[in-house]
């Protein structure tokens, strides 16, 4: 009987998915501006819960738990070079 652990080891399902975002190029300004607008450049989720000035909880990002994170992220970091490198264009409004 193999381990869960071999199993995980020896098969991703995500890998090809993993692949093909590593493997995008960016080659168009129109392209890099689309995906720097809807890749936040911060986790959308983390948020302080306040009640009467005081912070109540806190909700930690969670944008981690998403198995594709690294490569999204690096997508995004992708087109930010693209517009910045090649475009010669002003990143910060991305930031």
């Amino acid at each position: 009987m193999t381990s869960f652990i071999q199993m995980n080891s020896h098969k991703d399902i995500l890998h090809p998915i993993r692949r093909w975002l590593e493997g995008i190029e960016i080659h168009n300004s129109k392209l890099a501006r689309l995906l720097c607008k809807a890749i936040p450049a911060q986790c959308p989720f983390e948020r302080d819960v306040k009640l009467f000035g005081h912070i109540f909880f806190h909700i930690p990002p969670m944008c981690k738990l998403n198995p594709l994170y690294e490569e999204v992220v690096g997508l995004r970091f992708k087109a930010l070079c693209y517009l910045a490198d090649e475009c010669g264009e002003d990143v910060t409004v991305y930031c």
